[in-house]
């Protein structure tokens, strides 16, 4: 049995990677404010992570799996309060690559910022680098959108949502852009490979080897639902963001190295179908944006 810390652990992916490591036998504790429902099968240390004090300096973790490292202080208020640990895994973003390199992204590819992630992008390279500069061992994985159990962020939500009240679907264009993805559950399925095999490169880029366009995304979507699809493509000049769960940026990262100690990844039909079974009970959990009102008030009356 393994002493794992992980960082948040009270939504989504933090939430997911705790249970999941619960379930398989681990003993995890989760560092979180204690604002909502803790994690099953594991055990709280109630702290905000900038203010640990003493509270982290008498245990001894046998893996830190960091989550919620999203600014350089979030690394160094971490490290300078754990006491001894073993592997650390940090969660960081596709966002760290400019849309400016050529695709697919690859692992040895510089870093900076992206315009359509700004702070966000910029900021995750300034953890990476601090969590570089404190323990060099440690690893980085960077993944594209993440997907499946638990997830509160509006994306594949919004499309069930949309299919459960039989609407037509509003789609950025035809459709085109493609996205990729990576299943929660394949993320740490691929820590857990790491942890295994301690792989002697220590940056990776995580996701499905394959990319989906939108159009065939929503079209899986409903499926997963049960309803049939109408789509109705936007071409006017209008921000996507208000009426779409998605930038108007394509991406696509290698996976080649994630590919020789992860051969596989859930398909992202299956992947859907967990997404919605989990979701149809908890609604309430996910942080919903009014897309349906502003397609109501202004894309139905151009139509």
């Amino acid at each position: 049995m393994r002493k794992i810390l992980v960082t948040g652990g009270t939504v989504f992916v933090s939430k997911y990677v705790a249970e999941y490591y619960a379930g398989h036998g681990d003993e995890v504790y989760v560092l979180n404010r204690n604002t909502k429902k803790q994690p099953e099968n594991t055990t709280l240390i109630e702290a905000d992570r900038m203010q640990l004090g003493d509270k982290l300096k008498d245990y001894r973790f046998d893996v830190v799996l960091d989550i919620t490292a999203y600014k350089r202080e979030d690394i160094s208020a971490l490290c300078e309060a754990l006491g001894g640990f073993g592997t650390y895994i940090m969660i960081s973003s596709s966002a760290v690559y400019p849309e400016t390199l050529l695709q697919p992204f690859t692992e040895e590819m510089a870093v900076g910022e992206n315009r359509f992630w700004g702070a966000y992008g910029t900021d995750k390279i300034a953890a990476e680098q601090e969590l570089l500069k404190r323990v060099p061992e440690a690893y980085i994985l960077r993944p594209p959108y993440l997907y499946g159990p638990m997830n509160d962020v509006y994306r594949e939500a919004f499309v069930f949502d949309c299919a459960m009240a039989k609407r037509e679907f509003y789609l950025p264009r035809e459709g085109e852009l493609p996205l990729q993805f990576f299943h929660v559950e394949d993320l740490c399925r691929f820590m857990d490979c790491v942890l295994e095999k301690k792989p002697s490169q220590h940056i990776f880029n995580v996701g499905n080897p394959e990319c989906v366009s939108v159009r065939e995304w929503v079209q899986l979507c409903y499926e997963t639902v049960g309803e049939p699809c109408r789509m109705r493509p936007i071409h006017e000049e209008i921000n996507q963001r208000k009426y779409f769960s998605f930038y108007d940026y394509a991406y696509q990262l290698d996976v080649s190295k994630q590919a020789e100690l992860l051969s596989d990844t859930k398909p992202l039909k299956e992947g859907l179908k967990e997404a919605y079974d989990w979701y149809r009970d908890h609604q309430q959990e996910v942080e919903k944006r009014d897309y349906m009102g502003y397609i109501d008030a202004h894309l139905k009356k151009e139509s």
